[in-house]
């Protein structure tokens, strides 16, 4: 599924495209299943144009599991047949994981966890490494820890609520009341109803010290108001925009920001999360390929629980 103008779900067709081959050092992955994020229905609405070259037709999807078809000269950690899953974002935007096959560098692919069905894994790759480089690596979270997940129920939440939970850390999530059970049962220790009450002033009554992480996935006034709940020397961690250095400094707060990186050797860590039985991805829906419209919509309209897959 492609497109070649940029706009709406709508603009997704479905095409006929040259089947890749693997260059040195890459593998060449038949997709059994594509992981759907909101970079997507983004990416198809124009907004990452300026930011990486592109080229059209396009097409989307960062993540996926399938099977190694072909390895190229240099390649020998896999082999034809592995099962395999992988962040797929590439230097240029042209061939997505919305599609039958794709070549990725085979430092950025990793053998699939035994636990998981393709479907369940096509969902971790982008927000699974998304949540281990903000919380383990720019976050530093370590046992004792007490970290904020925003939006703990989503695809990047219920994946960091684990993570964090795995490395000791004590939880809050944001989310709303609907999706209380679903994020105490991932191991938060506190749920904050965002739509019911001030996030600021009920995360403050149950650590009136503050916090010591809080991973921003929503930006804007949510981002800016968690300063207030951070203690002095805590850590605004952001996947959506870089936070304002002149206010984090008058609040005694350091600053980050996470453009995720692709990573086999992570995704190997997040395996051996899986096979212990500390992380397991939520999927809510799978769709066919052919409506992958009607996932990006899904997607767009907010308030999914987990994850959406496409099933190729």
């Amino acid at each position: 599924m492609a497109i070649e103008a940029f706009g709406g779900p709508e603009q997704l067709r479905p095409m006929d495209l040259p089947d890749p081959s693997p260059g040195p050092g890459e593998v060449l992955i038949q997709i059994v299943a594509s992981g759907v994020n909101p970079v997507d229905w983004k990416l198809i609405a124009g907004y990452l144009k300026n930011a990486f070259p592109y080229r059209l037709p396009l097409v989307p999807g960062w993540e996926c599991a399938g099977k190694v078809e072909a390895i190229g000269p240099g390649v020998e950690t896999f082999r034809k047949g592995d099962k395999v899953w992988a962040y797929a974002r590439k230097p240029e935007l042209h061939d997505g994981t919305y599609s039958e096959f794709i070549t990725l560098p085979d430092s950025a692919v990793a053998l699939v966890p035994k636990k998981l069905l393709f479907e369940e894994a096509a969902g971790v790759p982008l927000t699974g490494l998304t949540s281990w480089q903000t919380l383990r690596l720019q976050g530093d979270v370590k046992e004792g820890a007490v970290v904020l997940v925003h939006a703990a129920a989503g695809g990047l939440g219920h994946l960091a609520v684990q993570i964090a939970r795995d490395a000791g850390a004590r939880v809050v999530g944001t989310t709303s009341s609907r999706n209380r059970e679903f994020v105490l049962g991932l191991g938060a220790e506190e749920i904050v109803d965002y739509t019911r009450e001030n996030f600021v002033e009920a995360v403050r009554r149950l650590y009136p010290d503050g916090v010591d992480v809080v991973l921003d996935t929503m930006g804007g006034e949510i981002q800016t108001r968690s300063l207030e709940l951070l203690r002095r020397g805590g850590r605004l961690v952001s996947v959506i925009s870089p936070p304002d250095p002149s206010l984090c400094q008058a609040h005694g707060v350091r600053p980050d920001y996470v453009f995720v990186q692709p990573s086999g050797d992570q995704l190997r860590s997040l395996g051996a999360l899986v096979e212990k039985g500390h992380l397991k991805p939520h999927v809510s829906k799978i769709y066919p390929l052919a409506d992958a419209a009607k996932a990006l919509g899904e997607s767009a309209a907010g308030h999914v629980r987990g994850k959406l897959v496409l099933n190729l």
